[in-house]
C-alpha cells in the first residue's frame, strides 16, 4: 500500500470511527427503550437487561456499519475536495480509479463480514432473545400471590394463605373442575414450591390430601409429596442449528424477509461505493452544498427500493436490488466523476 492509500485510509478511519460510535449509540438507545418497555410485562434486572442488549448486538451491527461506512466516505472525500487535496491526488497520478479500487475492496471485506454475521450470529442471538423472553414470561406468568382469588396453575385454581421472599407456599387450595375424561378434583396441601426448568413450571406440594368427587362418593387420598407440572403456550425451544434456521425461508415468509433484508443492508457498501465517491469528489467551487441531500437520499431510496423487493420477492431481492444500484451508481460515477477527471 503507497504512501496516498495509507493517507486516505487515515482520514477515513478517523471519521468513520467517530460516527460508528455516534450511530452505535443511537441505535443502541432505541433498542434499549424498546427492551425497557418490556418491564412493564417482565420483571428483569439490569444484569438481565444487559443479556438482552447482548443478543440484539448482531442486528445493531447490520443497522449501523453499512450507513457508517457510506456517510463517512462521502464526507471524507467532500473535505478532502473542499481543501483542494482531491485535485492535488489526481495531479500525483492517483486517479479516481484508484480511490474506487481501494474502497471497493474494503466495502468487499465489511459486506463479507455482515454477512457472516448474518448468517452465523443472527440466527443464535435471536433464538437465545426469543427463548429468554419466554422463559421470563413463563416465570412471571407463575408468580402466584398470597391471598387472591382466581390464580391458576395449569388447568388448576389456586389459592395460598401465606407466601414468603423465596416463593415458598404455605396453605395451598387447588380447585380442578370436572370435564369430560376427569371428575372434580380438590387438593390440600401444608406447603408447595414453583420449579421453573427452561420453561417447564412444576408445583411440587408437601404433606396434603386428594379429594375426588364422583356422582357415587368422594375418594381421599394423602400424599407425603406431589408433582404438578404445567408447560407454558409458548415453551422455551431448542436451539435450531444454523442450517435449520435459514432453511426455514423457504416456507416462513417472515424469515425470508429477514434474510432478504439483511442481506441488502449487508451489500449496501459495495453497492454504494461509487455513488460516495461521486457525491464526495467534487469540485467545491460548484459545488459547496448538496452533499448531505444527496446522501439521505440515496440511503432513503436504497431503502424503500429494498423493503419494497423484499417484501414482494425476498428470494431475488438481493440479487435484483444490489445489481440494479450498482450499476445505477457505475453510470452515475462515469457521468460526474471519470468524464470530468
Amino acid at each position: 500500500m503507497n504512501r496516498v492509500s495509507r493517507y486516505l485510509l487515515k482520514h477515513f478511519s478517523e471519521l468513520f470511527s467517530s460516527l460508528f460510535f455516534i450511530l452505535f449509540f443511537i441505535t443502541s438507545v432505541v433498542f434499549f427503550i424498546k427492551l425497557t418497555a418490556m418491564t412493564a410485562i417482565i420483571k428483569m434486572n439490569f444484569l438481565e437487561l444487559g443479556t438482552l442488549y447482548i443478543y440484539l448486538l448482531p442486528r445493531t451491527l447490520i443497522y449501523t456499519l453499512p450507513l457508517t461506512f457510506f456517510i463517512a466516505l462521502c464526507i471524507t472525500l467532500f473535505n478532502l475536495s473542499k481543501e483542494n487535496e482531491t485535485i492535488v491526488l489526481f495531479t500525483l497520478g492517483y486517479n479516481p480509479k484508484k480511490i474506487a479500487q481501494l474502497f471497493l475492496g474494503l466495502s468487499s471485506a465489511l459486506s463479507f463480514l455482515l454477512i457472516l454475521d448474518i448468517f452465523v450470529l443472527i440466527p443464535i442471538s435471536k433464538q437465545l432473545n426469543t427463548n429468554f423472553l419466554e422463559y421470563k414470561k413463563a416465570e412471571a406468568k407463575f408468580n402466584i400471590k398470597a391471598n387472591e382469588f382466581g390464580q391458576k396453575f395449569s388447568d388448576w385454581l389456586v389459592y395460598i394463605e401465606h407466601s414468603d421472599n423465596n416463593k415458598i407456599y404455605s396453605g395451598v387450595t387447588l380447585y380442578q373442575a370436572p370435564t369430560k375424561k376427569e371428575d372434580e378434583k380438590l387438593i390440600v396441601a401444608t406447603n408447595a414450591v414453583i420449579d421453573n426448568e427452561k420453561g417447564t413450571l412444576r408445583l411440587n406440594l408437601d404433606q396434603g390430601k386428594i379429594f375426588e368427587f364422583t356422582k357415587e362418593d368422594i375418594q381421599q387420598i394423602d400424599f407425603e409429596r406431589m408433582h404438578i407440572n404445567s408447560r407454558p403456550k409458548t415453551p422455551v425451544g431448542a436451539i435450531q442449528s444454523i442450517e435449520e434456521y435459514w432453511n426455514g425461508v423457504f416456507v416462513d415468509q417472515k424469515r425470508a424477509y429477514d434474510l432478504s433484508f439483511f442481506l441488502l443492508i449487508a451489500l449496501f457498501p459495495i453497492a454504494s461505493t461509487l455513488i460516495a465517491l461521486s457525491i464526495g469528489i467534487v469540485t467545491y467551487r460548484y459545488n459547496k452544498g448538496g452533499i448531505y441531500v444527496a446522501m439521505f437520499s440515496t440511503i432513503a431510496l436504497y431503502l424503500v427500493f429494498t423493503t419494497l423487493m423484499s417484501t414482494w420477492h425476498p428470494q431475488s431481492a438481493p440479487v435484483v436490488v444490489s445489481i440494479v444500484t450498482f450499476l445505477v451508481a457505475y453510470k452515475i460515477y462515469q457521468k460526474r466523476i471519470r468524464a470530468m477527471f
